[in-house]
């Protein structure tokens, strides 16, 4: 079967111009990434990517992103919080939404995207606040909601003054507050 979609990063999915699909047709992204979600060539071995469309217990999601966090793997991690924002309940979808943008954030300022960074950090900081105002839940699954909007919004500030790349791993937020 002959494949025509895009891998996402603006090359065929695959080294002999054959593009990778699913069982379903939709264009699947086969190319090996970094720690950070960047893609490398082909070939290369490549940090594993996180399964899509797992259905986890908002618990999990909370313990599972906050390792990929502590490892330095934001782009992990916010496809973690992708799933539960996809298979949640309607009324959490926008808190799930707003922490996968921070850990997008945190992705871009990583990658040295100082404009990306500092707006994403920001759009999922008003994003938890949001949701912890209208809700009345500042600490769902024991995460601290307005802690860890401080944390994106001083991000956010520093890597629009200081530019550059940040460690992933050592500005990672403490989901569920400092312990």
């Amino acid at each position: 079967m002959s494949d025509t979609s895009s891998d996402g990063a603006g090359g065929m999915g695959g080294t002999n111009g054959v593009r990778d699909r699913d069982g379903d047709g939709r264009a699947r992204n086969a190319r090996p990434r970094d720690g950070l979600g960047r893609p490398l060539p082909y070939g290369v071995d490549g940090v594993a990517r996180q399964p899509e469309g797992v259905v986890r217990a908002p618990e999990e999601t909370v313990v599972e992103a906050q390792a990929l966090l502590d490892e330095g793997k934001p782009f992990h991690a916010h496809e973690v919080f992708e799933d539960a924002w996809k298979s949640g309940p309607d009324e959490e979808r926008a808190l799930w939404r707003g922490l996968a943008q921070l850990a997008v954030g945190l992705t871009h300022a990583a990658r040295g995207n100082v404009t990306g960074g500092a707006r994403l950090l920001r759009r999922g900081a008003g994003g938890v606040e949001e949701w912890a105002s209208l809700t009345g839940r500042e600490r769902p699954y024991g995460m601290d909601l307005a802690g860890v909007a401080a944390w994106a919004r001083r991000l956010g500030d520093d890597v629009e003054r200081g530019g550059g790349n940040v460690d992933a791993r050592a500005r990672a937020p403490r989901l569920r507050g400092t312990s």
